[in-house]
């Protein structure tokens, strides 16, 4: 009979510990936000010949630092597009096509990103690009 009072006293200790810690991890969790680029990018890339375009769709999502910043990015909003579409309009067909090219392109937004939200407001803002939807044709 004590063994049993024993381990109920264990576990009860165990459950408001676990409890306790992930109140308290919570609390000291990131804020982050997410923020659409909406609509999709669609946009032409350079194909295997000066002459053949293809084109690539890709619905991105941005993730912001701090839910405070969603604010600042939508106003912005504008700029980040922009550099999207800039940055996937100056890729080569291969980088497009292939899952580390897309991963270089999903880090050279992300960059300059960082970079434009820095000049403009002072911090980085965005913490992180992601691809949810990547289709692209031609070329």
């Amino acid at each position: 009979m004590t063994f049993r009072l024993l381990l109920r006293s264990l576990a009860i200790s165990l459950i408001l510990t676990a409890a306790g810690t992930s109140l308290v991890s919570a609390q000291d969790r990131p804020n982050y936000a997410y923020l659409g680029l909406e609509p999709d990018i669609v946009t032409n890339y350079v194909g295997s010949t000066a002459r053949k375009l293809g084109y690539v769709r890709v619905t991105v999502e941005l993730m912001i630092n701090d839910v405070d910043q969603l604010e600042i990015a939508e106003h912005h909003m504008p700029l980040l597009r922009a550099t999207a579409i800039e940055i996937f309009g100056r890729q080569p067909e291969e980088k497009v096509k292939s899952l580390t090219g897309r991963e270089d392109i999903r880090r050279a937004i992300l960059k300059a990103l960082q970079e434009h939200m820095k000049q403009e407001t002072g911090g980085e803002v965005v913490k992180d690009v992601i691809f949810t939807k990547y289709l692209y044709q031609g070329g």
